[in-house]
C-alpha cells in the first residue's frame, strides 16, 4: 500500500486531549466531570418545538432552509443581540448560523487569517484555537493570564488571574491579524471585566486588528459578575466576530446550532467559506432554537427566563464541587462563569508521583491515574496552554459542574472516600 501523505496545514495537529480521555473515562467507567456537557435535558418548550418540527405532515422543516440561517432564527437573534450590542443588526447581513460555535470559529480563522498572519491567543484557551490557527496558515502567538492574588483573600477566583498589558501590548506587531478573546473563558471560568476589555480594544483599535469574541457562556455568570460584549465597546463592532452557542445557551450541545455575529464586509467572507464547506445547518434544530428565544425574549431579565434559572441552579452545583474538592485537598480557583472550575493538584505530586522516566505533563498522568484508580475524570489543564507553557500550568485539572445531581452525588462520595483514605494515610 502505497504512503499517504497528509496535507501541511494538518502538521501538528493530530492530537486530541478529547478524543484519548473521553474514551479513557468510557473505558474505566468513570463519573464524567471531564467533557464539558449537560447529562440533564434541554427546556421543555424547545425540545417540544424540536419535535413539532420533524412530526408535522407534510412540515418543510424537514427540508433545506436559507444555506446562511434560518429566517426565523436570524431574525430572533438579530433583534435580541441588536439590543444587547447596541447595534441595529440585519438579520441577513450580520448574523450567520453554524453547526455549532465550532464551525463559526473554523470560518472565522479560515476566512481572515492568511499566511503568516499572527493570531494572538489569551492562555489558558480552548484548545481548538490553536490547530485552527495552523490549518489556516497562521501563526499562534500565545499570553498567559497570570495569578496575582489579592492578600488576606481566603478563596482563590478566576478574578486573580489577569491579563499584564504591557505585555499584551507588546505582542502587538506589524504581523497581528487578529486576538480571540474567550469571557466567560473555558477553562479558567474567568469573565474579563469592561476595563480588561478596554485595553483589549484599545489595542485592537491603534493596530486595526481583528477580534474574535467567544461568548458561548454568556448567560453563565455568577455573584454579580456582567457579562461585557466587546464589540459593543467604542470602536469594536466594525472589527469583531462575536460568536454564540444554542448548546451552551439551551444545553442541547448535540444540536450543534451557533452563530457568528457581525459587520457584513467581515461576515461576507465566514459566508463564503461556510457555503463551501458546511452549506446548511440542520432546518428543525434551527427551529426550535428561533422558538426558545422568542420564548426567553419575552420574559428577559424575569426570574422565569431561563437565561436566569439556569445559572442560578449552576451556582449551587459550582459552590458544591468547590467544596468537595477543597475538602478532598485539591486547590480549586473559584469561576465567576462559564461551568468549568481548575483545581490545583501540587499537593498531591507525593502521593501519587509520576513515573521517573516519563516524560508526559504531571496533569495528563494525574487524570488518567483517577480514571484507572478513583473512577473519576476531568481534563488536564496544560492541554489549554501552548508548548511553551504547559509545563508551567501542568498542576491544574479542568472539572464540569454542569452535570445533574446524581452525577454530582456519585462524586462527590467518591471524594468522600478519597478524603478518607488520604486522612487515614
Amino acid at each position: 500500500m502505497s504512503t499517504v501523505v497528509p496535507a501541511r496545514r494538518l502538521e501538528g495537529t493530530e492530537k486530541n486531549v478529547w478524543v484519548e480521555l473521553v474514551s479513557l473515562a468510557s473505558k474505566h467507567q468513570a463519573v464524567n466531570l471531564g467533557q464539558g456537557f449537560p447529562d440533564f435535558s434541554p427546556p421543555v418548550a424547545i425540545k417540544e418545538a424540536f419535535v413539532r418540527a420533524i412530526s408535522e405532515e407534510g412540515s418543510v422543516l424537514n427540508q433545506y432552509t436559507r444555506a446562511f440561517g434560518h429566517p426565523p432564527l436570524v431574525n430572533i437573534l438579530a433583534r435580541l443581540f441588536g439590543e444587547l450590542l447596541g447595534q441595529d443588526l440585519d438579520p441577513l447581513s450580520n448574523v450567520l448560523v453554524t453547526v455549532g460555535a465550532y464551525e463559526a470559529l473554523f470560518c472565522a480563522f479560515q476566512a481572515l487569517i492568511d499566511e503568516d498572519d499572527e493570531v494572538i491567543l489569551i492562555e489558558p484557551f480552548f484548545d481548538c484555537y490553536e490547530p485552527m490557527v495552523r490549518m489556516a496558515g497562521g501563526k499562534a502567538v500565545f499570553i498567559p493570564l497570570r495569578l496575582k492574588p489579592a492578600e488576606g483573600k481566603e478563596v482563590a477566583t478566576s478574578r486573580d488571574w489577569q491579563l499584564d498589558p504591557a505585555e499584551l501590548s507588546s505582542k502587538f506587531t506589524k504581523h497581528t491579524k487578529a486576538i480571540v478573546v474567550n469571557t466567560p473563558n473555558n477553562p479558567l471560568g474567568k469573565v474579563f471585566d469592561r476595563a480588561e476589555l478596554e485595553v483589549i480594544a484599545e489595542l485592537c483599535t491603534k493596530h486595526n486588528v481583528l477580534c474574535f469574541s467567544d461568548e458561548v457562556y454568556e448567560w453563565l455568570v455568577y455573584d454579580g459578575t456582567k457579562h461585557t460584549r466587546i464589540a459593543s465597546l467604542p470602536g469594536m463592532w466594525e472589527r469583531t466576530v462575536s460568536i454564540g452557542s444554542a448548546g451552551k445557551t439551551f444545553s442541547a450541545t448535540g444540536w450543534k446550532v451557533g452563530w457568528a455575529l457581525g459587520p457584513d464586509h467581515i461576515l461576507r467572507h465566514l459566508r463564503t467559506v461556510h457555503q463551501n464547506s458546511i452549506y446548511h445547518c440542520p432546518t428543525a434544530a434551527q427551529e426550535a432554537v428561533a422558538h426558545g428565544f422568542r420564548m426567553e425574549l419575552d420574559r428577559l431579565g424575569q426570574p422565569d427566563c431561563y437565561f436566569m434559572q439556569l445559572p442560578r441552579e449552576l451556582h449551587a452545583k459550582r459552590d458544591r464541587l468547590f467544596r468537595c474538592l477543597t475538602d478532598v485537598g485539591m486547590r480549586p480557583i473559584m469561576p465567576e462563569g462559564s461551568y468549568f472550575m481548575l483545581a490545583d493538584i501540587s499537593d498531591f505530586r507525593a502521593e501519587v508521583p509520576p513515573p521517573e522516566d516519563s516524560d508526559e505533563p504531571y496533569d495528563y498522568f494525574f487524570v488518567k491515574w483517577m480514571m484507572e484508580n478513583k473512577r473519576l475524570a476531568a481534563i488536564p489543564a496544560s492541554a489549554f496552554y501552548g508548548t511553551e507553557h504547559k509545563k508551567h500550568f501542568d498542576h491544574f485539572i479542568r472539572f464540569c459542574f454542569v452535570k445533574e445531581e446524581a452525577t454530582l452525588d456519585a462524586a462527590e462520595e467518591i471524594l468522600r472516600r478519597w478524603r478518607g483514605t488520604r486522612t487515614a494515610s
